[in-house]
């Protein structure tokens, strides 16, 4: 199971991207939308609590000490779209079925010129059969709801849900789409 988990984040990957409404599959960034007062407070609430369980995480030594491995190089997007940078997974946390602010499944990183990398965010996912099979709703992360990949869907993968938060670097098209324009993988060199 973990290893069809792995595959399933590696065809995410190069993916075009998700849109900001949960429920739109567009390939193009969203275009960034009005977030009214208790939005922002909820965004920034969930943010926050990410920085907090990822904290540890600026050091990518720390991460893979706790089980995330660098999945799929660098995911970079095309013309604006920018990039997603790269994915360190945790495999055990994709296939528990559960969401836990603490426990992201993915942290999100991007190379830097010196050959380090720099925490971005966390990806959160899970597969829409596990957590069917458990709740009467879908997954949603301090008020915030979770993007859905129906099946069949033109990745050719079973159902799925997942939320990116950039809670280390500022994405100027939205806190929770999935491709940021101003992570980029220039600097990537390979595997660490």
């Amino acid at each position: 199971m973990v290893k069809r988990i792995i595959t399933v984040l590696g065809l995410l990957a190069w993916s075009p991207a998700l849109a900001i409404a949960q429920t739109t599959h567009d390939h193009a960034a969203a275009p960034q939308q009005t977030v009214t007062a208790d939005q922002q407070k909820r965004e920034s609430a969930l943010s926050a609590a990410v920085r907090e369980a990822t904290q540890r995480f600026k050091d990518v030594r720390v991460a893979e000490a706790e089980g995330y491995a660098l999945q799929f190089g660098c995911v970079s997007g095309s013309g604006d779209e920018g990039a997603m940078g790269m994915h360190f997974v945790n495999g055990a946390l994709v296939g528990d079925g559960e969401i836990d602010v603490a426990h992201p499944e993915i942290v999100l990183y991007e190379p830097r010129p010196n050959g380090e990398v720099r925490i971005t965010g966390a990806d959160f996912l899970v597969l829409a059969d596990a957590w069917n099979a458990k709740h009467t709703g879908p997954p949603e992360l301090m008020g915030q709801l979770f993007h859905l990949f129906d099946s069949p869907n033109r990745f050719g993968l079973p159902a799925f849900y997942t939320l990116h938060v950039w809670a280390w670097k500022e994405n100027p098209n939205g806190t929770f789409t999935n491709w940021n324009p101003t992570v980029t993988c220039d600097a990537f060199a390979g595997q660490r």
